[in-house]
């Protein structure tokens, strides 16, 4: 008995004593907080299922995918976002006593089950089209089965030259395409993705555009600080042939080569180079020697009537080149050292008419040779100011030139009267053509129309500063004159 007595006392005590080593009531907590956001996307998911491990309570994210779990006891868990169609995703957190834990998911989508979009269908335009114009939309459509982000990539090829554009990251079933090429067949595929599954081609479509326009108007605009070539048609329609970011200008149409010459900037030097009629091609004919002279703004050159060969001033010397840039030669060089800044080549070959001038541009002296380069005929000496511009007509019998008859120099070349001249071969003799120009302006760069019974120049004011203008007026003709074209110089008119 007292044996037993003993043992129930140690069984009290030991009770006593665990008892006195319990917390009751002293569990501590923490509370978890989070968003789930779309991996792609980035935007709030809802009806998230949000689990943990050890468990806790399950909750699910609201419409901004956010997420509460209050009354977790203290300790190391791992959370995790659970949604059908997604890849779930743990996240460790350590739960601290009375503080807020805060975690943040992306989900991405499950590739397992995901199903590639539908094979685009290219709607305009549509396929063997013609007369497209050179600037339009391409459209298409296309579907995806999981409504996945879908990017395109247009691929563009033509069958002029061997250029492949390709547009990627399209967002939109459209695309606004550009300069394209007249006259040209385009061959065009839209590649679309999910980001998942392999790239989706289309057909490959085709379409023409529009041939080129007839022209017979050229002439230069400042663009960016750039001369850029234009024609026009006889309805004064525009068409930009060569890049704003070139410099190229003093544009000269032959209409047996098919071509259009041009001065271009090539580096340090100036070149001379031929182009399509509608801007394509762009070839250099010179290289060795450069078209040069005292002021580029002030050089010209000049192609014979059938286009074959140029002539063109370095300096105090004249060359010859073929058109394709071989067989250069040099025609003539100035007895007395002065710059050649222009010429012209009358259309039956027998006659080169040239400007020369000192290293300022002043000491004008215009003068014809022959190919052989002798001097036959003086056509303007011992003036001061500033001479431009010449051009033989059809026949040869006659050469048009602008001076300015105040015989003003100075070192910007500013000219504050230049009026229009016209030398007569027959009559041995130059005489003013009045072209009824406004007083304080200019008439530059003086050509001949086509059929020679008017002539087509440029007008500006005599400040230097002003606009451009190109202007054409009946010889002879009284109140014919008219601005063709506002704001642009060097005009040509084939």
């Amino acid at each position: 008995m007292r044996y037993l007595y003993k043992i129930t006392s140690i069984l009290f005590l030991l009770f006593l004593v665990s008892c006195s080593e319990e917390k009751i009531g002293d569990t501590e907590f923490g509370t978890v907080t989070g968003k789930v956001v779309n991996s792609d996307t980035f935007e709030p998911m809802e009806n998230v299922k949000i689990l943990s491990s050890p468990t806790t309570s399950t909750v699910f994210t609201d419409a901004d995918g956010k997420f509460t779990v209050s009354g977790v006891k203290t300790g190391e868990y791992s959370f995790q976002a659970q949604k059908d169609g997604f890849v779930a995703k743990f996240e460790a957190v350590t739960v601290t006593a009375n503080n807020t834990s805060e975690i943040v998911f992306e989900l991405s989508k499950s590739t397992a089950n995901n199903k590639p979009p539908t094979v685009p269908v290219l709607v305009t335009p549509a396929d063997n089209s013609t007369n497209q114009a050179v600037a339009f939309d391409l459209t298409w459509t296309v579907t995806d089965p999981d409504n996945d982000v879908m990017t395109y990539t247009v691929t563009l090829r033509n069958d002029k030259n061997s250029e492949v554009k390709v547009f990627a990251d399209i967002k939109d079933k459209k695309l606004s395409v550009t300069d394209l090429i007249y006259g040209t067949k385009y061959y065009w595929q839209v590649a679309v993705s999910d980001g998942i599954n392999t790239p989706v081609l289309s057909t490959i479509s085709s379409f023409s555009t529009l041939p080129f326009p007839v022209t017979r108007h050229l002439f230069v605009k400042t663009i960016n600080g750039n001369n850029v070539i234009f024609t026009a048609d006889d309805a004064g329609k525009q068409y930009q042939l060569t890049s704003s970011d070139k410099n190229y200008w003093r544009p000269r149409r032959n209409n047996q080569a098919q071509k259009i010459a041009f001065i271009g900037t090539s580096g340090s030097q100036n070149d001379l180079y031929t182009m399509n009629y509608d801007g394509t091609g762009i070839m250099k004919v010179t290289n060795s020697v450069p078209i040069a002279g005292f002021n580029s703004n002030y050089l010209g050159y000049s192609w014979n009537a059938s286009g074959s060969e140029f002539l063109y001033p370095n300096f105090d010397k004249l060359y010859r080149i073929k058109s394709d840039g071989s067989g250069l030669a040099k025609v003539f060089q100035t007895p007395n050292g002065k710059f050649i800044s222009e010429c012209d080549w009358s259309a039956d070959g027998t006659k080169i008419a040239l400007k020369v001038n000192d290293i300022n541009g002043y000491g004008v002296e215009i003068y014809v040779i022959n190919p052989s380069g002798v001097v036959e005929t003086p056509v303007l000496g011992g003036v001061s100011g500033a001479v431009s511009g010449l051009n033989f007509s059809v026949s040869g019998q006659k050469l048009v030139y602008t001076r300015d008859i105040t015989g003003f120099e100075n070192s910007s070349y500013r000219q504050l009267d230049s009026r229009i001249f016209e030398y007569s071969f027959i009559l041995g003799n130059s005489y003013e053509i009045a072209t009824e120009k406004t007083a304080g302006t200019n008439d530059l760069d003086v050509r001949y129309s086509p059929n020679e019974a008017e002539l087509i120049f440029t007008n500006t004011s005599n400040d230097g500063i002003s606009v451009k203008n190109t202007v054409k007026m009946g010889i002879g003709v009284a109140n014919s004159r008219a601005v063709l074209f506002t704001g642009t110089a060097m005009p040509d008119w084939e």
